[in-house]
């Protein structure tokens, strides 16, 4: 198994007392001239779920594309519980569950019926069906055709499949996409419930997602790591403070956001950068005051 690397800066010293999951080791992925992943280590531990977390291009889809086998790397490698993908990639499937961000169903079978043929492909063996539709909240709905399943359901039976054969590590890619709030927090009790003996790694645009999931966050951007650790470290380390966001009308008058608040308006000069779309967002270290700025 790969050695556990020395943390770089902003990253919570890493646990001793877990089995080392998964390990980046340097990875690198080029398109043309640009590296969508740039020289990026990080490691999963088992029993843990660690969230990717980053904006449009932070490298968020290429690293789990190359987690999943999609794509080889253009330098580094991962070791999956000591197997190098580089090498060892039909050993390391065997024991891997995804979930895409987009459900890969056939509207014609049910969910029983999923989990059947998946179920075979992976693990011919495998007779535990029942077990994992009780276990996903899925059983009342077992005979149900995938087609006519809520967004929520289907996104359950995506995760089941993921769970099924007793998979050792668990890829998740956005999970929770285009679900509603009650739907999410079932999908996020299904996640913690099943986490026990597996190296989770869950991708989310969701910083409450992460926070409530996760045993360890990694921030991402420009295809690298920016910082890692539970979501107590990083409080302690970086939520010191508030996040605004303010919203300005196509007519916005500087002069009088100066005079509406003289103990945040210093802030407003210094740290606001009104961009094209007409929102600016910034850290300040105290708000006492909500700003509303008429045109």
């Amino acid at each position: 198994v790969k050695e556990r690397s020395a943390s770089p800066p902003h990253v919570e010293p890493e646990p001793t007392d877990l089995a080392l999951g998964v390990s980046l080791c340097g990875i690198t992925k080029v398109y043309g001239s640009k590296a969508a992943v740039d020289n990026l280590s990080l490691n999963f531990y088992e029993g843990n779920i660690t969230s990717l977390l980053g904006h449009n291009g932070a490298g968020k889809t290429t690293t789990i594309s190359i987690l999943t086998g999609l794509f080889p790397t253009s330098s580094g490698t991962i070791f999956v519980y000591g197997k190098d993908i580089r090498t060892d990639q039909e050993v390391i499937r065997k024991n891997m569950g995804v979930c895409m961000q987009h459900n890969v169903l056939f509207n014609y079978l049910t969910t029983k019926e999923h989990l059947l043929l998946y179920g075979y492909i992976k693990v011919p063996h495998w007779s535990k069906q029942e077990l994992t539709l009780k276990e996903t909240g899925l059983y009342s709905h077992r005979h149900k055709l995938a087609g006519s399943l809520s967004g929520g359901m289907k996104r359950k039976l995506s995760i089941a499949i993921a769970l099924l054969g007793g998979s050792r590590v668990v890829i998740l890619d956005e999970p929770t996409t285009g679900v509603d709030p009650c739907s999410r927090r079932s999908i996020w009790e299904i996640i913690s419930k099943n986490k026990k003996g597996r190296t989770i790694i869950l991708s989310t645009h969701h910083l409450d997602e992460a926070e409530v999931l996760s045993d360890r966050i990694a921030f991402l951007e420009h295809g690298g790591l920016r910082c890692c650790g539970s979501p107590f470290y990083l409080k302690e380390m970086f939520g010191d403070g508030y996040h605004l966001t303010l919203t300005k009308k196509k007519v916005f008058q500087r002069k009088k956001a100066d005079g509406k608040s003289p103990s945040i308006a210093s802030d407003l000069r210094k740290n606001v950068l009104l961009a094209r779309s007409g929102k600016s967002a910034f850290h300040i270290a105290f708000i006492t005051v909500l700003l509303v700025v008429p045109a």
